[in-house]
C-alpha cells in the first residue's frame, strides 16, 4: 500500500488537505482547547450497517492498512457503524490547557517542559518534527494517566492453515496472564500525587509488569517487568523471570522487538507501539479519513468465523482524520526495518500498525479492537463517571509465516471480569513494591 507515490494520489491529498484546512479553521473557532479537534466523518465510501468482507477488499484501498486488507481478504469481516465522537477526560483537557504551551522537543527529540496532559495541543503538519510530536501525544494520551490494571487476559497462538478459498486456525498454545499493571510517575491527572510522584529515585517515566503467567503449564510463573526512564539516553530496563531455571534475564532494547514464547507480538508492539520514541526516526506520511474499531459491543470479543478465528469481527467506523506515520529504528539489531503506524487524531490512539522485515516486505499486522464506555464490562457492578477507552481484543498476524496470536480482555474464560482498571489508584490493591524484581520472582515461585 503506497501513501505518497503517484501524481493522482498527490493531487487528491492536496485537495483533501485544503478541505480539512477549511474545516479545521471552523472547528478551532469553536473548541475550548486548541488542537483537540473533533470533525464530522466522511462516510461516502461505506454505509453503516453493511458488512465488509472478502469480496470488498478493493473498496478498502486507502481506508485501512495493508495488513488489514490482507486479513479481510482471508476472512475477517468489518461491521460498519456510524462514527462516534470520543470525549476527553476533563482533568486531561484541563492539564492540556494549563501546560501544553510550555512543551518542546530537545536536540535528541526528548520531551522538554512536560508536566501533564497532551504534550502538543496543536501539531502543524509542515513541522519537520510533526511525527515525533504525534507519537508523544500517543504515549502521553488520555487512555490512562496515573495507573492501569488488567486482570485475567488470555491469548491463543497458532498456525493459519489455508484450505483453498478458506482457512482455519490451528491453536498451538493458550496463555493466561494474572495481572498487567502500570504506574506512571509524571503526567498524573486524577489520583494524588498530582501531577507527579515526587519520590522517584529511579528517575522513571513509568513502570510496568506482566506476571505471573498462569498457563501454559511449562511457562507457569513466568513474568516480565519493565522500567522506562525520563532520560532518553537511558535504555529501558526489562527483566524476564523464568522460574523453570530460577533466573532473571535482562532484555536489551533490540530484544524488545523479538516475539517471545511462540507468540507473534513483541513487547514493543503492545498497544500498537510501546517502544522508546527517541529511538526511532519518525516521518509523517499523510493524514486521511480511515476506518477504525473504537466502539465494540461484544465482550468477550467475537472471533471471526470466516477466517477460522484468527481475528475478531467487531464494529468499524470511519474516523475523520488518521495520521499515517513511518518509524525507522536507530538500533541496527532491531527485528524490523520499519513500522507504519495509524494514529486516530481525535484520540491519539493507535488503531493498527504494519511492521516490515529487514528486506522491506510486510511481515506482521497488529490490530486493536477498542470499546468506549463508562463500563469496562457491562457485567460488572462499577462504572466510570466518564466514558473510557478499553482495548478489549487485539490480533497480531505474521503474514509471512501464516501464524497469529489473538488476545481477549477480559479473557474468553473470564467473561465476568472487569478487564481494565483505569486510573484506580489504591483500588487496584497494589503499591510500588509490586514493580520490583523481588516481587516478580516471588510471584513466579
Amino acid at each position: 500500500m503506497t501513501f505518497h507515490q503517484g501524481s493522482g494520489h498527490a493531487a487528491r491529498s492536496e485537495i483533501g488537505r485544503a478541505r480539512w484546512g477549511r474545516r479545521l479553521l471552523a472547528v478551532l473557532a469553536a473548541t475550548q482547547v486548541s488542537g483537540i479537534i473533533f470533525s464530522p466523518p466522511c462516510t461516502a465510501q461505506l454505509t453503516p450497517g453493511e458488512i465488509v468482507g472478502k469480496g470488498d477488499v478493493g473498496r478498502l484501498e486507502g481506508l485501512v492498512c495493508e495488513g488489514i486488507r490482507w486479513a479481510v481478504g482471508h476472512g475477517m469481516n468489518l461491521k460498519i457503524v456510524p462514527y462516534g465522537k470520543i470525549e476527553l477526560p476533563p482533568a486531561y483537557v484541563e492539564a492540556t490547557e494549563k501546560y501544553s504551551s510550555q512543551v518542546s522537543l530537545g536536540p535528541k527529540k526528548e520531551l522538554l517542559g512536560y508536566v501533564a496532559g497532551r504534550p502538543f495541543a496543536i501539531v502543524d503538519r509542515a513541522d519537520p518534527d510533526a511525527a515525533t510530536k504525534i507519537m508523544y501525544n500517543f504515549e502521553r494520551g488520555h487512555y490512562f494517566t496515573d495507573d492501569l490494571g488488567m486482570h485475567l487476559a488470555d491469548a491463543e497462538t497458532g498456525r493459519i492453515v489455508l484450505e483453498g478459498p478458506t482457512q482455519r486456525y490451528e491453536i498451538e498454545r493458550h496463555f493466561t496472564l494474572d495481572w498487567l499493571r502500570i504506574i506512571q510517575y509524571v503526567g498524573r491527572t486524577e489520583n494524588e500525587p498530582i501531577p507527579a510522584i515526587a519520590d522517584n529515585p529511579d528517575g522513571t517515566f513509568r513502570k510496568s509488569g506482566q506476571y505471573p503467567l498462569l498457563d501454559p503449564f511449562d511457562l507457569k510463573g513466568v513474568g516480565m517487568l519493565s522500567y522506562r526512564y525520563l532520560n532518553p539516553d537511558r535504555q529501558d530496563d526489562t527483566w524476564l523471570y523464568m522460574p523453570q531455571v530460577r533466573r532473571v534475564r535482562r532484555l536489551s532494547s533490540a530484544q524488545r522487538s523479538d516475539a517471545l514464547f511462540g507468540q507473534d507480538i513483541d513487547v514493543d508492539s503492545y498497544g500498537g507501539y510501546a517502544g522508546q520514541i527517541p529511538w526511532f526516526d519518525w516521518k509523517l506520511i499523510g493524514t486521511e479519513p480511515m476506518l477504525g474499531s473504537l466502539h465494540g459491543e461484544n465482550l468477550p470479543p467475537k472471533p471471526c468465523t470466516d477466517d477460522g478465528g484468527v481475528t475478531f469481527c467487531e464494529n468499524w467506523e470511519m474516523r475523520p482524520e488518521v495520521y499515517i506515520l513511518e518509524g525507522t529504528p536507530r538500533l541496527a539489531a532491531y527485528a524490523y526495518s520499519k513500522r507504519v503506524i495509524y494514529v486516530d487524531k481525535e484520540t491519539y490512539f493507535i488503531l493498527y500498525s504494519d511492521v516490515y522485515d529487514r528486506g522491506g516486505e510486510l511481515w506482521k499486522v497488529i490490530i486493536n479492537n477498542i470499546r468506549t464506555s463508562k463500563q469496562p464490562n457491562p457485567k460488572v457492578s462499577f462504572s466510570y463517571p466518564i466514558e473510557r477507552m478499553f482495548v478489549y481484543g487485539f490480533s497480531a498476524i505474521d503474514i509471512q509465516l501464516l501464524h497469529a496470536t489473538r488476545a481477549a480482555i477480559p479473557g474468553m474464560a473470564f467473561p465476568d471480569e472487569p478487564g481494565w482498571l483505569v486510573n484506580q489508584g489504591a483500588k487496584t490493591g497494589v503499591g510500588e513494591r509490586w514493580f520490583t524484581v523481588a516481587a516478580l520472582i516471588a510471584a513466579g515461585r
